[in-house]
């Protein structure tokens, strides 16, 4: 009787490691980024996109929103002629993109937000993002002292898109993302390096 239950136990302890290790080897790439508090993201079998995908977009489209809000303060209170002309191309460029995104996770049948509102401005499990103090310090600047903060805020904020550029070019599966993510990438870096030399001469 003794063997028979020790036979038993084995076998229990067994499947139990197998179904841990079968519930690890599911998980999708991209899941963490880092953040222990993000839910998981379901995706359908067989989809053209993974969890990597959708975190990228559901993060990158209030990324941008952001960035977009701060070229539009440039408009009013920047007095740098290549500040506003930097500022009109990072809006021109980034409002396009966000409506491809909010695009993409409708046609996957995603959340265009994370959930938990995580994807909220300000909030510190995105790299780069201004908290409220910032936006609320930027919008009381104007002539040049509006000038450095936007180049200073900004070139932080690229530097944090074009991290998580790079995660989705890691962990992302559909084509049409990682494409844009590398677009962004290269994009944001070039606009980094301009930043920095008007900082230098501000």
């Amino acid at each position: 009787m003794n063997r028979i239950i020790r036979t038993l136990a084995v076998t229990s302890v067994a499947a139990g490691l197998t179904l841990l290790a079968a519930c690890g080897a599911n998980t999708m790439p991209g899941m963490d980024h880092g953040n222990t508090t993000s839910p998981a993201v379901s995706v359908p079998a067989g989809a053209a996109f993974n969890a990597a995908d959708v975190q990228f977009a559901q993060m990158m489209i209030p990324h941008h929103q952001q960035a977009v809000e701060m070229a539009d303060l440039a408009t009013t209170r920047a007095s740098d002629p290549e500040i506003k002309q930097l500022a009109a191309t990072i809006k021109g460029a980034q409002q396009p993109e966000i409506d491809t995104m909010t695009g993409w996770l409708t046609s996957w049948k995603q959340p265009t937000a994370q959930p938990g509102g995580h994807n909220m401005p300000g909030m510190g499990n995105m790299p780069g993002m201004m908290s409220e103090q910032d936006m609320t310090k930027l919008k009381s600047l104007s002539g040049n002292e509006f000038d450095r903060e936007f180049a200073r805020m900004m070139i932080a904020h690229h530097n944090g898109a074009i991290q998580m550029a790079r995660d989705e070019e890691k962990n992302g599966s559909n084509p049409d993302a990682k494409r844009l993510a590398t677009m962004i990438e290269q994009a944001q870096t070039t606009e980094v390096a301009q930043l920095q030399k008007i900082l230098d001469r501000l």
